[in-house]
């Protein structure tokens, strides 16, 4: 049953590995739209906020970043290491214009947060209707300044 377990750590540990070698792990999150933008929070737990980049290119959100391994201690007999190290990205395609000046980030107890306002233009408008006959006066009013 052991080598069973070791066989699946490697399979593992080839599927999530990158060019260099590095391990590479999923980001989860969660994503919700208000009527002014977007909130996003992420899950980094262990994750330093000076290892996260977080860049809005083109409506697309991308979110990378490293943990570090600590230092194997000698003294240390390790029976199990299943803390995440390596590298994570996610990127997400927003699907409307984000005010990309007005982005705020926070960090708390391992959560990244993220308030994307959208931009003027992709927020919905309210239109008006207007009592009726109100439309015609103000025809009536623009045709007659413009014949004389």
């Amino acid at each position: 049953m052991l080598d069973f377990n070791r066989a699946m750590d490697l399979v593992r540990q080839r599927s999530g590995a990158l060019g260099d070698g590095q391990q590479q792990f999923d980001l989860s999150m969660d994503i919700y739209e208000t009527p002014d933008g977007y909130e996003i929070e992420a899950a980094l737990p262990g994750v330093k906020p000076e290892d996260v980049e977080i860049t809005l290119n083109n409506n697309v959100l991308t979110i990378r970043g490293e943990t570090r391994m600590e230092e194997e201690k000698e003294d240390r007999n390790y029976h199990l290491r299943e803390r995440r190290v390596g590298a994570f990205v996610r990127s997400i395609t927003l699907p409307s214009s984000i005010n990309a000046d007005a982005i705020e980030a926070h960090y708390d107890n391992g959560v990244l947060k993220l308030r994307l306002p959208k931009a003027e233009e992709a927020k919905p408008k309210h239109i008006q209707i207007k009592p009726n006959g109100s439309t015609s006066k103000a025809r009536k009013e623009q045709s007659k300044g413009t014949s004389s």
